[in-house]
C-alpha cells in the first residue's frame, strides 16, 4: 500500500512538473549562446543576453500573418531593433536558427528551406554564435573576442549605442538604415539613412533616388547646421573621419536606454525610455521643421524658420518667379540679378549662420592646400561661393560650390559663413541684403544704430539711465540719474586692417551676437571684434546693453569694451584682447586643465566674485548679469579672470529685489530654478550661477552631463552628497593631487553649495560669498538641497533640453527640477 502511494505521489509531481514547462515554453532555452550543432527553435526557444537586457527570438508583428527573427528589448513592451529575413518572412513560427561547423549562420523554414543565412565566415574553429548586452548578435571562434561576423553591421531601421553608420574602406562596407514598409511590417522600405563621401560627409535620408532631408556637411568640428551630433546629458555621439572609414557612432548613459530609428514615413528620430513612465520619449525629429525639408526654397535661396517657414534670395539673386513666390510656393529658387561675375570686378557677400548648401561630389571641389580661398575662387568663373573648414589633420581647407547652391538654411546653432559671390553692382549696394526673418526688423534695428550714433557720438551727449534696458523695463524701473557716456568710435577700414579683412584665421569665437575677431591696431594694441552676424536672432536690445551699459563700468574683473563701429550693414564692438582665451577653454580639457593650479583657481574664484559683487552693489549702476558661466570668464595674459557678454544684463533700482520677464534668457546648467521655471530674476539668480561655477572649478567638471555610476544626480547633486556624507574632498579635480589645502578646498565646496541652494531667500549675498572666501576664521551655515541638482528626473509630459550647451532664449516650460 505505501509503496502505491509513493508511485502516485511520483506520477504526480512528474504530471506537475511537465505542465509547468508545457505553460512556459519559450523559457526552455533562457542562455545567451549557441554552439556548432545547436539550434534555436523559433516556437519554443529563445536567447537571453547575460545582463537581460535583449532578446533574440521569432516575433510576430501585430496584424501581420508573417513571422521573423529578430531582436527586441527584454524589459520594454517589445520594441524590435533588428530583424535577419526581414524580406523573406516565416509563414508560421516553426523556424529554426542553426550554425553548422564552419560557422555558417541560417535560418530555416520548416520544410528545411533557407529564409536567410549569413556571408561564408571561411574556416572557423568551434563557432560560438551569441547576443551581447549590447544587443549585437556575434558569431566567434570559442575563446576569442574577435567577431568574424555581426549584426551590427548590418542594420535594420534601428541604431543603438555602440552602432556604426557609414563606411568603411577596408572592406567596402556601408552600414545605413531602411525604414519599415510600415508599423507592422518590418520588409523593407521606401526610406534610407546614410553617411554620404560623395563629396563633402553628410548624413542624407532618401526615398529611393529622391533626397527628403540632408545635414549640413562635416566641416571638421562637426555638421554644419542639423544633425545627429548634438551632445545631451544622456547621449554622447561622435563621429570618425579619416582615410579608413568615416562613420557616425554614439554612447548612452549608464542603465539608459537610448536608440535612433528612422521611420517608415521617413523621420529620423532619437527615443530615451523612461523607465517610471514607461513610455518612449522623443528627444528629437528629423527634418524638424518645413526649412529641414530637401531644396525648399529652391536654387540659391535661404530657409528661415521662425512659427514658419520662409525663403528669400541669396545676395545678388532675386525670385525665378516672382508670381510663385508671392503665394508662398518657393521651390523654383532664385536667380542672379547681374550676371556679369567673371573678370568684371566681381567679389562676395557673407551669409553667416547657414547649414552650409549641398555638398555632393558634383557641387563641391575640396583642396587642402589652399591659402587663399577667395582668390582660388575668384579664378574660377564657375565658383558660386566658398567657405572654409577645419581638417583632421589641423589647420584649414578651402570648400569651394559649383553648379548651384541649395538646401541652405539660418540655423541657431553650429552655423558657418558662406562667401557667395556676387557681381560688382551688388557689391555697391547699401539696400540690397538678405532679409532675415528675427523678432526685428531690418528698418527698426538700423533706426536703432542711428539712435545710438546720436546717444554717443563722441558729444559728451546725457543719456538717463533707461535708454540703456531693453523695452520690457519701463523708465520708472531704472535709475533716474542721469549719466555722461564717452565711447571711441572706430573707423571700419580700421579695424578691416587690424583683424585681416576679418579673416577666418583671425577667428577666435563665435556666439549669439556673431563672430570674434583678433585683431591688432597700428599702434600694436591687441584686440576682440565682435561683428553682428546678418542672421543672428540678438542685436537690438543686446547691442544697446553692450555698448551703453558696459560703457559706465570700470573694474579689473570685467572686460573693457574700448568702442564700437557701424559702417553701413556692419555693427562692430571693439574690446580688449584676453590672451588666454576663456576659462572653460582650461577648465574643462584634461591637459590644460592640469596648468590650473589650486591658488590661481582660487584666485580666479574670489575675482569673480569681486567682479560680481561690483555688479550688484558698489558700481554706479545696480546690474544682474543673467548668463554667467564659464565660458563667460575671459582670462587676461596673467589668468586673472574678467566677466564678459552684458548683452542679457538688466538693471535693478536700489529697492529692488526681484523681477519677471516672459523672455527667459541664459545657459542650462546655470539658471537658477526661479528664473527658469517661473522668469523671476534677482540678485540671487546671478549668486546661484556663481556657486554653479565654483563647483565647476574646484571639480574640473561640467554641471549639466555630468555622470557618476552609483547615482543620477548632476554635479550640484553629486556634490551635495559627498558633503553630507562627510567626504566633501572626494570632489576636488584629480588633477590637482595633493596640492592644496584641505581647508580652503572645503570652504570653497561649502560656499558653493550655499550658493546654489533651492531657495533664493536662502542664498547669501555676494558680499557675504567674498567675506567667506576670505575670511577664515567667518562661521558658515551648512547647505540645504540644490535646486537643479538631479540629471534625469522626466514626468511624461516633461520636455527634455536636448542641448547641453548655451540656449540665448528659452521658454519657461523647458526646465523642471525635482
Amino acid at each position: 500500500m505505501g509503496e502505491e502511494l509513493i508511485c502516485r505521489w511520483k506520477l504526480s509531481a512528474f504530471l506537475f512538473l511537465w505542465a509547468t514547462i508545457a505553460l512556459f515554453p519559450r523559457k526552455s532555452l533562457a542562455i545567451d549562446s549557441i554552439k556548432a550543432g545547436e539550434s534555436v527553435n523559433g516556437s519554443t526557444q529563445i536567447l537571453v543576453s547575460a545582463a537581460q537586457n535583449f532578446v533574440l527570438g521569432i516575433f510576430n508583428p501585430q496584424g501581420s500573418k508573417f513571422q521573423y527573427l529578430g531582436i527586441w528589448y527584454k524589459n520594454i513592451p517589445q520594441t524590435v531593433v533588428w530583424v535577419a529575413n526581414r524580406d523573406n518572412p516565416l509563414v508560421n513560427s516553426s523556424g529554426r536558427l542553426t550554425v553548422n561547423g564552419e560557422g555558417k549562420i541560417t535560418l530555416l523554414n520548416e520544410t528545411g528551406g533557407v529564409l536567410w543565412s549569413i556571408p561564408s565566415p571561411g574556416k572557423v574553429e568551434q563557432p560560438v554564435v551569441q547576443l551581447l548586452n549590447t544587443g549585437n548578435l556575434v558569431l566567434r571562434e570559442s575563446g576569442s573576442e574577435n567577431y568574424l561576423w555581426q549584426s551590427f553591421d548590418y542594420p535594420s531601421d534601428t541604431l543603438l549605442p555602440g552602432m556604426k553608420l557609414g563606411w568603411d574602406s577596408k572592406t567596402g562596407m556601408n552600414r545605413k538604415l531602411t525604414s519599415w514598409k510600415s508599423t507592422n511590417d518590418p520588409s523593407s522600405g521606401d526610406f534610407t539613412y546614410s553617411v554620404e563621401m560623395d563629396g563633402l560627409p553628410q548624413f542624407v535620408v532618401r526615398r529611393g533616388p529622391i533626397t527628403t532631408f540632408r545635414s549640413g556637411p562635416w566641416y571638421g568640428n562637426g555638421f554644419s547646421g542639423s544633425g545627429p551630433l548634438r551632445k545631451t546629458a544622456i547621449y554622447f555621439p561622435k563621429f570618425t573621419y579619416n582615410a579608413h572609414e568615416a562613420f557616425y557612432s554614439y554612447d548612452a548613459g549608464n542603465d539608459i536606454s537610448v536608440r535612433l530609428v528612422l521611420n517608415a514615413a521617413g523621420l529620423f528620430q532619437q527615443f530615451y525610455w523612461v523607465d517610471d513612465g514607461k513610455y518612449w520619449y522623443t528627444l528629437y525629429t528629423l527634418p524638424g521643421d518645413r526649412c529641414d525639408v530637401y531644396g525648399f526654397c529652391g536654387d540659391f535661396g535661404v530657409c528661415t524658420f521662425s512659427l514658419t517657414a520662409e525663403c528669400d534670395c541669396m545676395a545678388g539673386f532675386e525670385p525665378k518667379s516672382p508670381d510663385d513666390w508671392e503665394k508662398f510656393r518657393w521651390s523654383d529658387g532664385c536667380v542672379r540679378r547681374d550676371n556679369r561675375t567673371c573678370g568684371n570686378g566681381e567679389g562676395f557677400k557673407r551669409i553667416s549662420n547657414v547649414k552650409l548648401p549641398d555638398s555632393s561630389g558634383y557641387l563641391v571641389n575640396v583642396n587642402t592646400s589652399i591659402d587663399d580661398c577667395e582668390a582660388t575662387c575668384l579664378d574660377n568663373c564657375s565658383c558660386l561661393a566658398y567657405g572654409l573648414m577645419e581638417l583632421p589633420t589641423g589647420g584649414y581647407g578651402c570648400v569651394t560650390w559649383f553648379h548651384k547652391l541649395r538646401d541652405v538654411k539660418f540655423v541657431l546653432q553650429n552655423g558657418q559663413d558662406l562667401y557667395v559671390r556676387v557681381a560688382a553692382s551688388e557689391l555697391d549696394s547699401t539696400n540690397k541684403k538678405l532679409t532675415v526673418a528675427i523678432s526685428v526688423s531690418v528698418a527698426s534695428f538700423l533706426g536703432l544704430l542711428v539712435l545710438v550714433i546720436c546717444f554717443i557720438l563722441g558729444r559728451r551727449r546725457k543719456v538717463r539711465g533707461g535708454n540703456m534696458i531693453s523695452p520690457e523695463i519701463t523708465l520708472g524701473e531704472i535709475h533716474s540719474q542721469e549719466k555722461e557716456v564717452e565711447m571711441p568710435i572706430y573707423d571700419f577700414r580700421t579695424i578691416e586692417i587690424a583683424t585681416n579683412s576679418f579673416s577666418f584665421w583671425n577667428k577666435i569665437g563665435e556666439g549669439g551676437f556673431g563672430p570674434v575677431y583678433k585683431g591688432k591696431l597700428s599702434c600694436g594694441q591687441e584686440i576682440a571684434v565682435k561683428r553682428l552676424a546678418e542672421g543672428s536672432g540678438q542685436g537690438k536690445s543686446e547691442f544697446r546693453n553692450e555698448v551703453l551699459l558696459i560703457s559706465q563700468l570700470q573694474h579689473r574683473n570685467l572686460v573693457k569694451l574700448l568702442g564700437f563701429c557701424i559702417h553701413q550693414q556692419e555693427t562692430l564692438l571693439v574690446y580688449e584682447y584676453m590672451q588666454n582665451k576663456s576659462l572653460d577653454y582650461f577648465l574643462f580639457d584634461d591637459k590644460r586643465r592640469a596648468s590650473l593650479k589650486w591658488q590661481k583657481r582660487l584666485d580666479i574664484i574670489i575675482g569673480i566674485a569681486r567682479g560680481l559683487l561690483y555688479l550688484h552693489r558698489d558700481s554706479r549702476l545696480r546690474i544682474i548679469h543673467r548668463d554667467l558661466k564659464v565660458s563667460n570668464i575671459l582670462l587676461d595674459n596673467e589668468m586673472n579672470p574678467k566677466i564678459s557678454d552684458f548683452g542679457m544684463a538688466r538693471i535693478f533700482e536700489e529697492d529692488q529685489t526681484m523681477t519677471k520677464t516672459k523672455r527667459v534668457v541664459g545657459t542650462y546648467g546655470y539658471m537658477s530654478p526661479e528664473y527658469a521655471l517661473d522668469g523671476c530674476f534677482s540678485l540671487k539668480s546671478d549668486v546661484f550661477s556663481f556657486g554653479v561655477i565654483v563647483l565647476e572649478i574646484v571639480s574640473g567638471k561640467k554641471n549639466r552631463g555630468f555622470f557618476h555610476e552609483d547615482h543620477q544626480l548632476n554635479l550640484l547633486g553629486h556634490a551635495w552628497k559627498l558633503w553630507n556624507e562627510g567626504n566633501g574632498l572626494e570632489l576636488m579635480d584629480a588633477a590637482l593631487g595633493d596640492e592644496f589645502q584641505g581647508s580652503e578646498a572645503l570652504r570653497c565646496i561649502q560656499v558653493g553649495l550655499l550658493c546654489v541652494q533651492q531657495s533664493s531667500d536662502e542664498r547669501p549675498t555676494m558680499w557675504s560669498v567674498l567675506s567667506m572666501l576670505e575670511s577664515e576664521d567667518m562661521l558658515l551655515s551648512q547647505p540645504k538641497q540644490p535646486g537643479f541638482y538631479m540629471e534625469r528626473m522626466f514626468s511624461k509630459t516633461d520636455k527634455l533640453p536636448a542641448e547641453t550647451s548655451t540656449s540665448n532664449e528659452v521658454t519657461v516650460t523647458l526646465l523642471h527640477g525635482r
